[in-house]
């Protein structure tokens, strides 16, 4: 065989302690691996090998470990693979909700059936005892019907501000209707009443107030105070969601107060205790903890610590952006957390609706540079929370966030109260597939100008074989890339650029493979690896060849972050590019 060479080369030496070097990104390394020749299909004719690799050259003799078990590998994404090939997987993640519309065994398994990655606990509504058996439902589908569902707890922070009019589905609000606003307790419903959630919610009000219900979901003026009880009339007609949040509004500004809370609350009296529901989650193993109301980085920093100390097992903290405060610290707030959640409901009563839209972009945009995931939430198909189908302004929002890259979608009552909750989400999968397929040609034009985002060599190094891999697989048409992973570093960083294929993440912790199921474009699977790369590559090629999903002709781009497990003080890195004929 005859072999063409056009190398680039690129070596430095490494001089830090191994313990310093291995923490996330040990050793590095990428090859374009063909499964057999390339056919006309591809984009080169003949045999082809290309290596990007960062080798780490060690000293003394290593023991191989033997690879064992199988590759678990999420049945939605098998289907989806065999149905559509590698370049038309979906790769925008989906989060929905769960509520009352969509907590049965049977409707977890729709839901994870239609391509539900995430799946959204919101504490602020149903018990702790609903919430875990939730919990143990979609743990048991993942466990007996091979999912890759991951759970995700949201705290109701600080906001204090909430409405139930005691029905257990939504309620339309007519104009004109008289409507009576208390903090008296009972139970059940009563017709035109609406509980608040603490004595002091009609603190500083005064008649000619307009109350707002969710940012604009329905509308009402005080027409009357009678001691801490407020008589409205609605003005705007719309529908009043179980446990909705509101606020008030004076000569067209949003009348603040309570904003002394803390985002993270002990026991107040008219404050949810987040500690107790964090606690939960810890407890009933959740992945991701959405943490409400984060107005800086300190809360987020506090939170991690707390679950640093108090897990061995890594949960994600996603803080949320809902508040004028959190967008005048958005990037030391990224920077803190891992990852956003751009809660558009409650933000747009904090800013004029029509910044929304610039907004949203900015904070995408800073969480792909800064290589943190972004959720986009609220009101993605609002409609669907009373129709089957969406509005085509619904369809086009949706489709714009795709454009934008954000790694998720969520539905929240479209889900957890509609009735129509699986259509909502068919409509997510399939206006982000179609999305993705079409901006392909755009992205060609539109690179991401990164901020570098490592300050130690191995870390930089890091990102530039992230980079160089994308834009090699990107270049080459390769139809897949492979990454080895422990922690997840190198998949986040090929998924911060955006490859045209996608990248499927295989890990030996569980906990990486669920912390990855948010990241844009990663399929993240579970097996046992060797320090034997070559091993490790060979093996998973084959597993994934016996279930059919690769054939002759295929090319995977191969990358990895797993080190030996013995390596001394000083390594090289190196960076090559061999192509065989």
């Amino acid at each position: 065989m005859a072999v063409a060479s056009d190398s680039i080369l690129a070596r430095s030496l490494i001089t830090e302690r191994a313990t310093k070097f291995g923490y996330k990104n040990e050793a590095f390394g990428a090859k374009v691996v063909p499964c057999g020749a390339i056919g006309n299909g591809g984009k080169v004719k003949g045999m082809v090998r290309v290596e990007v690799k960062a080798s780490v050259q060690i000293g003394g003799l290593e023991e191989v470990k033997k690879a064992k078990g199988e590759l678990i590998f999420d049945v939605v994404s098998e289907g989806e693979l065999r149905e559509k090939g590698f370049l038309g997987m979906r790769k925008t993640k989906l989060v929905c909700t769960i509520g009352p519309a969509c907590c049965s065994l049977e409707d977890l398994e729709k839901l994870a059936l239609g391509g539900m990655n995430v799946a959204r606990l919101n504490m602020c509504h149903n018990t702790r005892d609903w919430h875990r058996d939730v919990i143990k439902k979609i743990k048991r589908l993942n466990e007996e019907k091979g999912f890759c569902v991951s759970v995700m707890i949201d705290t109701e922070g600080s906001q204090i501000h909430v409405l139930d009019h005691g029905a257990p589905s939504t309620v339309k609000v007519e104009e004109g209707s008289i409507w009576l606003f208390t903090a008296q307790k009972f139970e059940g419903s009563r017709p035109f009443t609406v509980q608040a959630s603490y004595e002091g919610f009609s603190e500083g009000i005064e008649v000619g107030d307009v109350l707002v219900i969710d940012g604009g979901m329905a509308s009402f003026e005080v027409i009357e105070k009678v001691g801490n009880d407020l008589h409205c009339q609605c003005i705007d007609s719309g529908l009043f969601l179980p446990r909705a949040k509101f606020s008030f509004w004076r000569d067209g500004k949003l009348v603040a107060r309570n904003s002394e809370l803390p985002t993270l609350s002990k026991k107040v009296q008219f404050i949810m205790i987040d500690w107790a529901d964090i606690e939960f989650g810890v407890t009933e193993g959740v992945d991701f903890i959405a943490l409400s109301f984060v107005n800086d980085a300190d809360s987020v920093g506090q939170l991690k610590n707390y679950l640093y100390m108090r897990s061995s097992r890594s949960t994600r903290v996603l803080a949320k952006v809902e508040s004028l405060e959190s967008l005048q610290k958005l990037e030391e707030i990224v920077k803190a957390s891992d990852g956003i959640m751009v809660a558009r409901g409650d933000l747009g009563v904090e800013i004029p609706y029509e910044q929304i839209p610039t907004v949203q972009e900015e904070i995408t945009h800073i969480c792909r540079e800064l290589n943190k995931p972004v959720i986009v939430a609220s009101q993605l198909l609002e409609s669907m929370v009373e129709y089957p189908t969406p509005t085509r302004a619904e369809v086009a929002d949706v489709s714009e966030v795709v454009r934008q890259y954000a790694d998720a979608l969520m539905l929240s009552g479209e889900s957890a109260i509609g009735p129509y909750g699986q259509k909502a989400l068919s409509v997510l999968q399939m206006a982000s597939s179609r999305m993705e397929l079409w901006s392909q040609e755009e992205n060609r034009r539109s690179i991401l100008h990164q901020r570098q985002l490592g300050v130690s060599l191995p870390d930089r190094i890091a990102e530039q074989i992230c980079n160089c891999a994308v834009e090699i697989a990107n270049n080459l048409g390769v139809d897949a890339i492979f990454v080895y992973t422990k922690h997840g570093q190198m998949a986040s960083l090929l998924s911060r650029n955006r490859p045209y294929p996608p990248i499927f993440a295989f890990t030996t912790d569980n906990g990486t493979r669920m912390a990855l199921n948010l990241q844009w474009g990663v399929i993240p699977l579970l097996v046992d690896l060797s320090d034997d790369m070559e091993a490790n590559i060979s093996r998973t090629i084959d597993l994934i060849r016996t279930k059919g999903m690769l054939k002759t002709g295929d090319t995977v781009l191969v990358v990895s972050d797993l080190a030996p497990t013995h390596i001394n003080s000083t390594a090289y890195q190196s960076v090559q590019v061999k192509t065989v004929v």
